[in-house]
Formats: structure tokens, sequence, C-alpha cells
């Protein structure tokens, strides 16, 4: 555990802290958690927490979580600073904090429930403080990107082998788990998300859950998966034909997905704004007469989770920088016969962009 990679984390997060005039931050996200302090990226359950880290101003930090942690807490953090809770955990961790400091204290409002906030902020000054951890996080360091390198590759040797498993009359399900297992054996800690395996029309769902449908002969199979490697994730999709006689309606679909996905990688650059980065792909299809069936974002941010920031719309006020990694994924989807989704993940670099 390289405990001074977190602790150089939690000082850049500091300063952004005194700019914002905050003398503690509560952390509940658990991602944001792990990536501050190497403690449980994962909660075992989402109706309880493993644990919040308290970040001070002054700079001493606080663990917070329970017994059932406390011996994991100890190998990765100075045990005068892990604050054990019981079963009240929120007016326990009210009263601690408290007991630290009278000034402003930030908390992360997407992640705390309501019931929760109203228990931990009796008596304490708190304001939201979404996103500080995010500004850290969107920007890759040189080991996050190897990790990620790796957990991409490990994606792209699925993609290689999955079309050795889509045989008619296999389902689904079957594939899916054909995939968890491949990814298992050969090197990830698990899924990075559940995976989708769509067939024929159901491919037009672009979160389809796999199911009992059968694979057919020439029919389209769309593949969207992701392992977790080394804490981080890849997330790849690719849209197979099974059989020897595509349909002009596949390849026609085919060839401008993937000219869409060319074009705005095209023009990845630092400084550029990820809307517009949406609206190249979507111009495509606009001159193709078919944007109403882009039904989605053109992407988003990878790392630790899935799903984080950037996000690649229309709706998201960000630019790019050197360091973002991003997934570009166009898809067109017709409800009569599937679709077809095409993701790489990309590497924003200095004068431009990398296909991981």
């Amino acid at each position: 555990m390289d405990t001074a990679r977190y602790a150089a984390r939690r000082e850049r997060l500091r300063a952004l802290m005194i700019e914002a005039k905050l003398e503690a931050l509560f952390i509940s996200h658990e991602a944001n958690r792990f990536y501050l302090s190497g403690f449980e990226l994962h909660d075992p359950q989402k109706n309880e927490s493993s644990g919040y880290l308290l970040i001070m101003a002054d700079g001493r930090d606080w663990l917070c979580t329970d017994s059932r942690y406390k011996d994991a807490a100890a190998r990765l953090w100075d045990p005068e600073r892990v604050f054990i809770y019981t079963g009240r955990s929120a007016q326990e961790l009210s009263s601690h904090i408290a007991g630290l400091t009278s000034g402003t204290v930030g908390f992360e409002a997407k992640s705390l429930s309501v019931a929760f906030f109203e228990q931990l902020s009796s008596g304490l000054r708190m304001e939201r403080a979404d996103g500080l951890v995010e500004r850290l996080r969107i920007i890759k360091d040189d080991d996050e990107i190897a990790r990620m390198r790796r957990s991409c590759a490990l994606n792209h040797r699925l993609m290689e082998w999955v079309p050795s498993v889509c045989r008619p009359g296999r389902t689904e399900a079957e594939v899916a788990w054909d995939i968890e297992r491949f990814f298992r054996e050969n090197g990830a800690s698990g899924l990075a998300f559940d995976s989708i395996v769509a067939v024929g029309p159901n491919a037009a769902l672009p979160h389809a859950i796999p199911g009992k449908d059968r694979i057919t002969e020439n029919c389209p199979v769309l593949i969207d998966v992701g392992c977790r490697m080394e804490d981080y994730c890849s997330d790849q999709t690719r849209t197979l034909w099974v059989g020897d006689r595509p349909t002009d309606a596949f390849q026609r679909t085919m060839e401008q997905v993937r000219a869409a996905q060319d074009a705005a990688i095209r023009q990845i650059r630092p400084g550029m704004r990820v809307a517009e980065l949406h609206a190249c792909a979507r111009s495509v299809f606009e001159k193709a007469g078919v944007a109403r069936h882009f039904t989605h974002s053109l992407g988003h941010g990878v790392g630790l989770e899935t799903h984080e920031a950037p996000g690649v719309s229309p709706r998201v006020e960000a630019e790019l920088q050197p360091g973002m990694i991003i997934t570009v994924e166009p898809g067109l989807y017709y409800p009569e016969w599937g679709g077809i989704r095409w993701e790489y993940m990309v590497l924003v670099t200095e004068d431009g962009a990398e296909i991981l």
C-alpha cells in the first residue's frame, strides 16, 4: 500500500478546501474514500457504509468506521486517527466532528440520504461540497493510466475471444456467464458492471439485461462489458453479426456508427468542450438522417468507477484535459431489428488522443 500517494492526494484536496473556506470535508462517497485513503473501494451493501473520511484543513484527518473494519483500518491509517462508531453512526459522527471544529464542514450531498444528513448535521455548520474530490480524480496520474491500460488490454482480449461463444442456440445469460468467467480466470478481480449481452431486437435497448433469448443464425449480438483490474475499470462495446449474411441495414448502420466515432476521436484535443465532442458525432448522424436513433450521450469518464466525470454530453460544462480517460460510444437503435454501438476508451493527451 503506497500510503504516500494517498497522503499527497489529501494535500491537494486540502488546498481546494481552503480555497472553498471549509475547515473540514466529510467524505461519504465510497470511490472518493478509497481514492484518498486506500480504504474499502466498495461498500458491501448499498444500504450501509464501510466508513467515512473526515479531511481537516489543519491536516488532522480521520478515518471513521465501525468495529468490523477496525483491524483493516489499522493496517493503513494511524490508529490514533481512527474513529470507531457503533449503531448510531450519524449521531456519533456529528458529536465527533463538533469536538474538532466549529467551522464550516463540507459534505457530499449526492451520496448521503436525507435521513442520515439530518442526524449528522445537527449542531453543525454544513455546506454542500460535491465535486471537490472529483476535480482531482478526473485527471489520471501515470500509475492510474498504467493500471487502466492493463484493465483495457484484458477487455480487448475478451472481445477477440467472445465471438467463439456467441453461437446459435446459446442464450444471452449463458454468454454473460462465459464473459464473467473469462475475466476472472484471466486476472480481473470482478466485473466493472453487469455485462450487457443483447440478441436481435434486444440490442435496441442500450442497457439490456441478459435473459433467455437465444442467438439465432444470422442475427446481431451487442456485447457491452468491462472488468475491474488493479482497482480500475474498463468499458467497451462491440456489436457482432452471427452468421455469414449480415443485412443491408446492419452493414449501413455499422458504417454510420464507426464514421461518427472516428470523426469524434479525430477532433479530441485539450481545451475542447465535451459538448462539442458530442455534437461532432451527432452531426455525422444528422447528415445521414438518422440522428433520432442516437438516444444517449457520446460517452463518460472511466476510472475507479465505470461512470465518472466527465460526462460527454451536451448538458455538461467541462473541457477535455490531458490525463482524462473517456469513452466514445456512439450508437444507433432500431426496435424492429436491434442496434449497433461501438465503444473505445480514449486517453486525452497533450496534443490529441490515444485509443487504449
